[in-house]
């Protein structure tokens, strides 16, 4: 990975070798079976379970458009929430006639939460005394499982492949570069205590409470979640890659983090939050459209 302008701890390199050394000798095993309720004229439905570090077994979601591939892809790896979407909430489902689709639920997650049920909120938090039991060393292990998964189906342009989702998903990219474009919203990595201290908003707030509770593991939690900062991962991310930044003026806004996106390996444009779901989400989603070689977007009828 090249040298970042953000001090990565000495421990940076070594620890997320370990990660993806534990994940290459832990056999993804994925099983599929066909969804017929989610079938459509225009795309089939699988679910998908793998097999990540641990071992934990995970569950996706796999749509194929019908007709002759390859297809380009879009890839969501966990989020911070408890339930797993085929496809996000509010996109048209007729995107699943264009793209392939894999949504994956990691650690904790509904249809992963066997044997760990993940708690919202809580998870921020679960293990952070610790870089080895902090539980997103298996979500980020989680993510490249899946990501290695979709790049193995023969009906996936892996010429055109978009990760789409937050602080995850350019680790994920960061530590396997299997996707060619990379859709972000920073949230839970990215300078993580000084912004918690500063935003106070959920679900950041869940690193002061903690501190709040065990105030004298100040240092140590510093020390996790610097082996998860997003500032660390940014120059090991060759794709092309979109940040949804917060508004013009704020904590998150582009200028504020523009050491951040300036140190992004791949070609960058970011985006000032419109304070808008509908006005943020259609210039992501035009985003993903053209950079993956396509006029227009497939959006749902009320956002036209």
């Amino acid at each position: 990975m090249p040298e970042s302008a953000f001090p990565r701890p000495d421990r940076f390199d070594a620890y997320w070798a370990g990660v993806l050394a534990e994940l290459d000798s832990t056999p993804a095993e994925p099983e599929v079976e066909a969804i017929p309720l989610r079938e459509t004229d225009f795309a089939t439905m699988s679910g998908i379970r793998l097999t990540s570090i641990g071992p934990y077994r995970l569950y996706g979601y796999l749509g194929v458009p019908k007709g002759d591939g390859p297809f380009p892809a879009l890839y969501w790896p966990p989020k911070y929430m408890s339930v797993h979407q085929m496809i996000p909430q509010g996109s048209a489902n007729a995107i699943r006639s264009r793209f392939v689709t894999f949504s994956l639920a990691g650690r904790g997650q509904r249809n992963a939460d066997k044997p760990f049920a993940a708690m919202f909120p809580g998870l921020l938090t679960e293990g952070i005394e610790s870089p080895a039991t902090y539980v997103f060393r298996g979500i980020a292990a989680d993510a490249v499982r899946g990501l290695e998964f979709l790049n193995s189906l023969e009906f996936v342009d892996r010429t055109r492949v978009a990760a789409i989702g937050n602080d995850v998903a350019m680790q994920a990219l960061a530590l396997r570069p299997m996707a060619t474009h990379l859709a972000c919203t920073p949230e839970l990595f990215l300078d993580s205590l000084a912004v918690a201290e500063r935003a106070r908003t959920y679900p950041l707030e869940e690193y002061n409470d903690f501190l709040r509770s065990s105030p004298s593991a100040r240092d140590a939690v510093a020390a996790t979640l610097s082996c998860f900062d997003l500032r660390a991962f940014a120059p090991g991310v060759a794709a092309t890659t979109l940040i949804m930044a917060g508004p013009e003026g704020s904590i998150l806004g582009p200028e504020a983090i523009r050491p951040f996106t300036d140190s992004i390996r791949g070609e960058t444009t970011v985006h000032a939050s419109q304070r808008s779901g509908y006005k943020d989400g259609l210039y992501e989603e035009r985003w993903v459209s053209e950079a993956l070689g396509f006029d227009a977007a497939i959006v749902p009828p009320h956002w036209r």
